[in-house]
This record gives structure tokens, sequence and C-alpha cells, in this order.
């Protein structure tokens, strides 16, 4: 959730510290803060609302100095107030930390503390660490280790997940940070180092990455790094190049990263299909399977873990996978899966899908899947993520950095990539090399169908301003568009705050029918098979009782005039790809409803790009 960034080296923190925060404000935007070492004292600035707040703080209560940490807050212990905004500073002034994650006792820990006379001025758990790591300072003697120790004594009382970045005032040229379960990256310059949450934060400044694994612990100075484990193992630092991890993000012509990632969407799956396809053209050939082919081969179930946006499109991926490669497939909120006792027999493979690779409830039920013995695989859009490291193997969806909050190039790739895993697998099993073919034409032809699709932008931006007093909406398909019909939902949920549900078509008369008044529209997205008439039938129902109808639906499937009040057309394609064509139509909906009605679709309320906490 939270955005984290530190830097220490020959210029002056403030403007890496700022335009670090700038890039990570899309994890959290409730606050932020900043602290500064200058030799004697800490000088911090600290705001509600947005990093542009901070930064006109920092002019008038910081000094220049070249070593600092910074942080922008998504709100989990304590209300949206100064008090609760990091840094926290201990109770004796000698320390200052930032935290990312929850610290699942702290309840416990700060009792324990305020029975040694230590005040508390927040609500927060993180101010608790902070006065933990503080406390056991105090208690160790002077020394070359003193700092690190402390905080190596801290952290295993710990229960929840945290990333850190921490400084002592006695250490003017040290700062440590350290991680279980909540990102961290260390950034390598040129007489200059950095720590973060996400490398984007130091993208120009720093040209290596070093990503910390869970219990591993980070001590830097500007022109040298250690790590270890929180026992003091010396640990192996792995370095990645900057350009390999993280991108430069510029808005470019649009208003929003919502809108260009919307239209980013025909490059983006030709990045994802690039140099997938197998020689003689009917599979597709994904490198993380590699070696996996006869696990592959014989498996009796496949389940996927992943959340919101992720899970929408491993709902397409499950009718596409059962259709072409005849395997039972599972479709879990990774959140319940690993709480669950649920039957583990036969030969299983785990599938985890997350754009950030990061998502802590989906890590959460990698490992659970890994200590039943279950083989895992991962779905991912940046190098170097904990789902990349801890996977057994995975496909990265090379769609570039997603910004917006609200997830949407990345669900047309992770859906594509679920054809095209369905399509390698159904090769393996029986699918025909005739029927191999017609789909690796489909899947190459999608970028060019997307494209044709977005060029209708105007068309839906005027239906978008039709309904956009709409208070409820329903959103309705059938098998693999049924997902779509959830995820049209989620989009204008979230980026709106009007109130929308997906539904099966087929379950509008066992309830959602109530619903049905002039005052809520219904958008149907109708299958370009046989099932059409059947969506269409649903249809009249709903304009049977005064509700009105937007139809999403494809060239060729003819739509009588009093089923519905509108009708957007998509091209007609084959079935692997049509859950993408639907969808996008639907993203346009929502952004413009939500743009019409003045809201920041970026950041909306309440939401962070990254869930790293429970």
């Amino acid at each position: 959730m939270c955005g984290i960034v530190g830097y220490l080296g020959r210029e002056t923190a403030q403007a890496p510290l700022i335009d670090g925060l700038r890039r990570l404000e899309y994890r959290g935007y409730d606050s932020a803060g900043i602290a500064f070492h200058e030799g004697s004292k800490f000088s911090m600035a600290r705001e509600t609302g947005r990093v542009n707040n901070l930064a006109e703080s920092v002019q008038k209560k910081c000094s220049p100095a070249s070593l600092g940490i910074a942080h922008t807050r998504w709100a989990t212990h304590g209300a949206v107030t100064v008090s609760n905004t990091h840094p926290h500073l201990s109770y004796d002034d000698k320390f200052v930390l930032v935290h990312n994650g929850v610290i699942e006792n702290f309840g416990a820990l700060k009792r324990f503390l305020s029975d040694k006379g230590i005040d508390f001025a927040s609500e927060t758990d993180s101010e608790v660490l902070c006065n933990l790591i503080a406390f056991h300072y105090s208690e160790l003697p002077e020394g070359e280790n003193r700092f690190v120790d402390a905080v190596r004594q801290a952290l295993p009382q710990c229960r929840g997940a945290y990333g850190i970045a921490v400084l002592c005032l006695d250490y003017p040229d040290t700062m440590i940070g350290a991680r279980r379960g909540s990102p961290l990256v260390v950034g390598l310059g040129d007489e200059a180092n950095f720590i973060a949450s996400d490398a984007s934060a130091f993208v120009g400044r720093a040209k290596e990455a070093v990503f910390l694994n869970d219990g591993e612990l980070a001590v830097l100075q500007a022109n040298d790094f250690r790590i270890t484990t929180l026992e003091g193992q010396e640990a192996t630092a792995v370095t990645h190049p900057v350009d390999e991890v993280s991108e430069e993000v510029e808005l470019g012509d649009f208003d929003s990263y919502m809108e260009k990632e919307i239209y980013e969407q025909p490059m983006a799956l030709q990045n994802t299909l690039l140099g997938r396809f197998g020689d003689d053209g009917t599979t597709s050939k994904l490198g993380g399977l590699e070696g996996h082919e006869d696990e592959l081969r014989n498996l009796d179930r496949i389940i996927f873990v992943a959340c919101g946006t992720a899970r929408h499109a491993c709902m397409v991926g499950e009718y596409l996978i059962e259709r072409l490669a005849r395997v039972p497939v599972e479709v879990e909120h990774a959140s319940e899966f690993r709480y669950r006792n649920s039957p583990k027999a036969g030969k299983s493979l785990v599938i985890a899908v997350s754009q950030s690779g990061e998502t802590l409830d989906t890590l959460e039920a990698v490992r659970e899947a890994k200590t039943k013995g279950l083989l895992t695989l991962g779905i991912t859009n940046v190098v170097g993520s904990s789902l990349a490291r801890e996977t057994d193997g995975g496909v990265y969806q090379r769609v570039g950095p997603e910004i917006g909050v609200a997830s949407t190039k990345a669900f047309s790739s992770q859906a594509c990539l679920c054809a095209m895993l369905g399509l390698a697998l159904g090769r393996m099993r029986d699918l025909s090399p005739m029927d191999g073919q017609s789909i690796v034409e489909a899947l190459k032809g999608l970028p060019d169908l997307v494209s044709e699709v977005l060029q209708k932008g105007e068309q839906i931006r005027e239906l978008a301003i039709k309904y956009s007093k709409a208070e409820h909406l329903l959103f309705l398909g059938r098998q693999s568009l049924y997902p779509v019909a959830l995820e049209g939902a989620l989009k204008l949920k979230e980026i709106s705050y009007a109130h929308a549900e997906g539904y099966p078509a087929a379950e509008l008369k066992h309830g959602p029918i109530a619903l049905i008044n002039p005052d809520c529209p219904s958008v149907f997205i109708v299958e370009g098979n046989e099932l059409s008439a059947k969506t269409i039938a649903n249809m009249q129902e709903v304009k049977a009782r005064k509700g009105p109808v937007l139809a999403i639906a494809p060239d060729g499937i003819e739509i009588p005039e009093e089923a519905a009040d509108d009708v957007f057309r998509l091209p007609d394609a084959h079935e692997v790809v049509r859950p993408i064509l639907a969808n996008l139509p639907l993203q346009l909906f929502a952004y413009h409803f939500a743009r019409l009605r003045g809201l920041d679709v970026d950041k909306p309320r309440n939401l962070a790009k990254s869930v790293t906490v429970e």
C-alpha cells in the first residue's frame, strides 16, 4: 500500500525524495511526510492529502540535508491526521521511521512500552515499531553495531508484515531498511544509495536495484551497502539494471494515467504476445513453463489465486482453459485460499496472478500451496517482484508500468496470457493442430482488433453522458463474458463511486430483476454464439419492466429494436479474444462516467494500487 523512499548521497535529499514520492503516490495518497537528518536533530514535515501539499511545506520547515526518508500513506491504523502521518519520531527523538505493512501485535507491544514509561503521539502501529527500536537501543551498550543490533532485536518481536526505512541520530551516514511481507528494494547510484517500496522511485538516479527477500536487512551508506539476514548472516545481493525493472512514466497528451493506459493496450498486448508462439504456428510458447511439460500434461486440476481485477482475468481463464485443455479449473479469492483446508489431492497446479507481484494475499496463497507441495506458477508484470521470485515458474506480462489505480491494460494482458496458457495446455493434451492454428491467428490479430474498438471511444463517451446520472447499474454476461460483467461493475465502482453489480445474465430472474426500474440501467455483454438469443431474451425482460438497456454486442448479432436502448458494436472475433474486446468499452464507459462527475480517476478514494496488507 504505502510508498517508502529513502536517500543518502552527495546531493541534498529533498529533490530525490519529493520526486520519489510523486512516483509512488499511486500507492497511497491519504497523507505524506518527510524527515531529514541534520546532524544534531531531525527536521520533519508532514501533511494530510497529496504530495504537492508536502512539497510546499518542506520548503518552510526543513533545511537542506543529504540523508532523509519519506512516505506517502494509505491509512490502516489510525485516521488520516498529521499525527498519524509518517515518518514517526521515537519518544527520545533518536529515531525516525517510515513503515509499510501491518504490525498485528502492536497492541501488546504498545502496552509493554507504555509500562516502561514511553508515551505515544499517534494511533499507529508504525510509531510502536519506532519506539520499540529506540527502547532496545537504549538497553544496548555503545558500539559500532548498536543501531543495527537494535533493529535486529526489535523486528523479531513483531508479528505481521513490514517494509521499513529507519534513521538514527547517532549515525548521520547510515540508513537501515528491512522487509517481511512488504516489498523493499535498494537502489545503487553514483555516490548515492536509495531504498524504496518500488524501483520507480529512483528511476533516472540509480543504476542498479537489489530486491530484498523476506527476513533481510539492508545497511546503506552513500558509497556502500550490505545485506544480511535478521540473524546477521551475510545475504547474496542480486543486482538488476534499473531500466529492466521500471520505466520512466510520462502522461504525454493524456489527461490521466487511466486514459493513457487504456489507449496503450494495442502496444501492451503486442508486447505480451511477442515471441510467444511456436514455430509451427499451432501453439503458444511460454518460457516460464519450460521444464514443467510432463507435470502440465498430466494435471488433474488448476487452481488460480488472485484478487480483484486479476481474479476476474483468471475467471476468463477458467472458461478458456477448460474449453481448450479440458482440465478442471478453480478460481479462488487469494485472501480465502490460505485459510481454507480444501482438498489438495491429485496433480494440482496453482497459478497466482498479480500485476505488481507484491499482493500480500496472493503471495501468502502461493506460500500455502508450496507448503502443500503443489507446483506454483506466477503471472506478473514486475520483474524481480516477490511473486516472480517465489513461484516455481511464470510469465511476465510485459505491458509496462501501470500507474492508474484502476487496472486496465493489466487485465487485458492477464486474460490474454490465460488464453495462451489454455492453448499451450490444450496442444499438450488433445487440442488439434487446426484448432491451435485458428487460436494463434486470433491472438496475433488481437492488437489490431483492440485498436479498432478504441477508435470508437467518442461513441462510448456519448453513452456515458446519457447514463451518467445513474446511481445503480447492473452488468450482465454469460460464460467467459460473466467475469467481464464483474470487471465492468468493479471499474465503475472503483472510480465513480456509483453502485454497480455484475451477474451471469441467466441469474437475472433469481433476484436481481427486483432492482430493475427506469433509473437502473442494465449493461448486457452479448455473446457471439448460440447463447446470444438467451441473453437477448434477458434484455427483453428488463425492457418489459421499463429498465434502460445498453448492449455490447459483436457485429452480426441482430439486436431487436425493442430489446435495447443503445447498442455498441464490437468486431466479430474468435471466442478466445472476445472477453478482452468486450471489456474495452466498459473501461472507457467507467472512465468517462467518472470524469463527468469531476472525479480523479487515477486516485480513487480509499484505494491504493498495490495491496500489501491483509
